[in-house]
């Protein structure tokens, strides 16, 4: 497999699967790996992960679950490039397709109604929260440069069959924009889980998981906690690691 500059290649510890990742661009994170052990599919479900960046979230879930389809659809060329080529690297082309698109067009892109799960790990940080990275790949990763938490919302939505779930982690500082986005596109809070670097910290992440058409009612899981001690996971984090 032919490297670019600065890429390399990660082993991610799953069926032998590897990923191509590029230290200038934007690495995956503990996010996404949480989120994917968060989402749940069955088996012949059609999955789309919006904002897949270098494709982590359907190589992980494609690793854990007998879905029929996953799709990554990814804005940034580079960054659809590299998923690209990282599902040909785990000889996953008949059950990956990455296609480089727009989140905000996402239903227009690929059908209404289409997909059973939509995954999103979006930009966290609006134009109140924080200063943008200076390096725009990273900025995209990270604040709502080319596209916000609504837009995500609404496109997932469409995406969605009846009953199709939507899974997403983000930050609980904006909890009550998260729900009423939701709940505005008639996708229904069901399940949330609050991950805690630290015991003792608060929160700094929520994983969230919401019906479209649902009826409201929604179990609050037991919380995340990421570290024993500077350093050593919990043994929660290793199972979701599959170690």
């Amino acid at each position: 497999m032919e490297l670019r500059e600065n890429e390399r290649i990660d082993d991610l510890q799953r069926n032998g699967y590897r990923i191509i990742q590029n230290k200038e661009r934007f690495c995956f994170g503990m996010d996404a790996v949480l989120l994917s052990g968060f989402a749940q599919v069955k088996p012949g479900e059609r999955v789309i992960d919006l904002g897949t960046g270098t494709g982590i979230i359907p190589l992980l879930l494609e690793a854990k679950y007998e879905g029929d389809h996953y799709t990554g659809l990814e804005i940034q060329r580079d960054m659809a490039d590299m998923a690209l080529r990282s599902v040909a690297l785990n000889g996953l082309g008949h059950k990956i397709t990455i296609i480089e698109g727009d989140i905000c067009n996402a239903g227009d892109l690929l059908g209404l109604a289409c997909f059973d799960v939509v995954t999103s790990n979006p930009p966290y940080m609006n134009d109140a929260h924080g200063l943008k990275n200076p390096d725009l790949p990273k900025a995209i990763a990270r604040h709502e440069v080319l596209c916000t938490l609504e837009d995500v919302v609404r496109e997932a939505a469409r995406l969605l069959r009846p009953g199709g779930r939507f899974y997403m982690v983000h930050r609980p500082h904006r909890l009550i924009e998260i729900i009423t986005a939701l709940t505005s596109h008639k996708l229904e809070p069901k399940r949330m889980k609050l991950v805690h670097p630290y015991i003792d910290k608060e929160a700094n992440m929520v994983l969230i998981e919401a019906v479209r058409g649902g009826r409201s009612m929604i179990k609050v899981e037991a919380p995340i906690v990421v570290y024993k001690e500077p350093g050593i996971y919990t043994d929660e984090i290793y199972e979701v690691y599959g170690y």
